[in-house]
């Protein structure tokens, strides 16, 4: 009895330790209490996060049932809260009770204020806030104690003052990205295996660190104070010991030695004949010189493909038949036009489908291995509007770009050209919805760009049989060299490029916005045009003027309402100029972003006859010209 009644005390003993232990597991708060917390602290969340629910469980595998949360193995492990139009606090204080936490990605956004105090979340392996609005200087101990960081991305912000030095001493940090915000002084000594950083377009000044000198002079650029390798070397340090008479005696000698030897060589340059080029001429001089330009560019004689390097084409698919450059440069060709950035070729393979070759002359600033990773990202695209990049070609001098032929020419061509049968509103309801696609997908894969696209315009979006468009001349900006850029691409004729040399990841959606003016009105962007500044040549400000002046009318393109019945597309008509004013809105914080724009274009039916009869209700009377703006 003894013996039972001590087992039965064991046991009562054993269920109080086991009901504390439960008790004391939840105790705690739940992931999901914290999560809801940290919704509570930012903006605009109703659309993008409204599915977070404390009765839906978060992970279900690597799938979350939360939009914009990471799991991996049935477990919470990251926010990936990008292009939402998110704003508000970043509660840290929050989040760092979240043990699990490894990642937090903001990009896109709307958020400003001081850096978040990341540090108090010790865990994390990766921090991602580019292309926000924050500001103010880092703390020098803003990453002290994150042994685990590996990629810290803060491009395209407005930070300022020092790099902080605690970065310095994060051993396992890979990636760093630092590009286009307002930080000054020198760069830190950093000594991390594998790292890549990147401080472009800032105020930098001083040597660049040895450690730092292998990586590409893309990194550094659009800071003028840094120098040394990989940038131009810095300027001799100056003594402050006196120069004894000597000393200088002998380096007016030498100057005068050296002056001689430069005259001496300039003369016999000058004499010497020019020797004729040894590059090999390829089959292009064959090109059919009355061929007519499917894009309706003027035509010109063909420029020659050189060789004077051996070389190969790079293959960036697996859905195309490989063939050698050889086979390209012998295959009959035809020019198609010369544009800012080179000229295009249609060659005629004995295998497979024409394909056009690009030559891009404006592509020396990156070099070769950088050149090769940007394209092989750009070979893994694959979307119905989104015209692939099937193979390329590396020189210093000059690239080759080699797409698919796409056989009924560019929207510029269409709307401007001659003789081009006109392009009813269903078309290019079409077009626009594919284009809003094609770019919407560029963002999504290529977060890390300031510019997804960079150079949107309808001699960019090509047009297949069906009319399908596939947008072109996609992420070139990191491989243009930043004069040319400035010079040509759309981007920088944005208003946030003219006023303050800014860009944004809105400022596609403000090519977006031109091109869908341009596509209403039937009228050329004159803002494209290097001498198109000032309002008078802005197509936004045109189209703002008609409206809210003298509604006539007179904004749409004629053309547009052949074949269709004016009552029935009107309203859609309206909503779609609505969005393409709202896409190049000035002010790029009142501007639309890409998400809210390729809803709005997803809604846009051909006909408003489904819609008449809730055009009251919505509050959305498109006829009067007071309400639409």
């Amino acid at each position: 009895m003894a013996s039972s009644a001590r087992n039965h005390h064991l046991v009562i003993i054993l269920l109080l330790m086991l009901t504390c232990l439960i008790t004391s597991c939840y105790g705690q708060e739940p992931e999901s209490t914290f999560l809801l917390k940290f919704r509570s602290s930012l903006e605009n969340t109703t659309s993008s996060l409204g599915n977070w629910n404390s009765s839906v469980q978060i992970c279900n595998g690597n799938f979350s049932n939360w939009k914009g949360l990471i799991c991996f193995n049935g477990k919470f492990i990251g926010l990936q809260l990008e292009s939402m139009g998110l704003s508000g606090t970043l509660d840290i204080d929050t989040l760092s009770k979240l043990t699990s936490l490894r990642t937090i990605s903001v990009m896109n956004n709307n958020f400003e204020g001081p850096f978040p105090d990341v540090k108090k979340i010790g865990g994390l392996r990766g921090v991602y806030l580019s292309n926000n609005r924050f500001s103010g200087e880092l703390p020098d101990d803003a990453f002290a104690g994150m042994k685990s960081i590996r990629r810290i991305f803060m491009a395209n912000n407005e930070f300022t003052g020092k790099i902080p030095t605690s970065l310095l001493g994060i051993p396992k940090l890979v990636e760093l990205q630092l590009q286009d915000n307002k930080f000054d002084g020198s760069i830190p000594a950093f000594a991390q295996q594998d790292f890549q950083i990147n401080v472009a377009n800032n105020r930098l000044e001083g040597p660049i660190p040895s450690q730092l000198s292998s990586q590409s002079a893309n990194s550094f650029a659009g800071n003028l104070g840094l120098c040394g390798k990989p940038m131009p070397a810095c300027p001799p340090s100056k003594k402050k010991k006196g120069i004894s008479i000597m000393a200088i005696i002998l380096a007016a000698i030498g100057g005068l030695l050296i002056g001689a030897i430069i005259i001496f060589t300039l003369f016999l340059l000058h004499r010497q004949r020019k020797k004729p080029s040894q590059y090999e001429k390829s089959s292009v001089k064959n090109l059919n010189n009355k061929a007519t330009d499917h894009n309706n560019y003027p035509k010109k004689e063909p420029d020659e493909y050189t060789r004077s390097e051996k070389g190969k084409l790079y293959f960036v698919r697996r859905d195309r038949e490989k063939f050698d450059l050889e086979d390209l440069l012998r295959a009959p060709a035809e020019v198609l036009g010369s544009g800012s950035f080179g000229s295009s070729y249609k060659a005629d393979l004995p295998i497979g489908k024409p394909i056009v070759v690009r030559r891009f002359r404006q592509m020396s600033n990156m070099g070769k291995e950088d050149f090769h990773e940007h394209m092989r990202r750009l070979g893994k695209l694959s979307h119905p509007n989104v015209l692939p990049l099937v193979a390329f070609y590396y020189r210093r001098e000059e690239k080759l770009l080699v797409t698919d032929f796409v056989e009924n020419g560019s929207l510029a061509s269409h709307l401007h050209g001659p003789n081009q049968p006109s392009i009813g509103w269903p078309i290019r309801l079409k077009i626009i919805k594919g284009v809003a696609r094609g770019l919407s997908y560029l963002y999504k894969e290529l977060p890390t760009l300031t510019l997804p696209h960079g150079h949107l315009k309808s001699s960019n979006v090509l047009l297949d049989h069906n009319y399908e468009p596939l947008v072109a001349d996609y992420a070139l900006v990191p491989v243009i060299n930043k004069d040319h850029a400035k010079q040509f691409m759309v981007a920088y004729k944005s208003p946030e490029y003219m006023q303050n040399e800014r860009l944004t990841r809105k400022t596609d959606v403000w090519s977006l916005g031109i091109l869908i003016l341009e596509l209403l009105t039937g009228r050329f962007p004159a803002n494209y045009l290097k001498q198109g500044k000032g309002a008078n040549a802005d197509l936004a400000v045109w189209v703002n003027s008609v409206v809210r002046e003298e509604w006539t009318g007179e904004v749409f393109d004629k053309d547009m309402n052949t074949n269709t019945n004016k009552y029935n597309c009107e309203g859609e008509m309206l909503k779609l100029l609505k969005i393409g004013m709202c896409c190049c809105e000035m002010d790029v914080g009142r501007r639309w972003d890409l998400r809210e724009a390729l809803d709005k274009i997803e809604e846009l039916k051909e006909s408003e006859e489904d819609y008449s009869s809730n055009y009251a209700s919505q509050g959305e009377m498109y006829s009067s010209k007071v309400l639409l703006f």
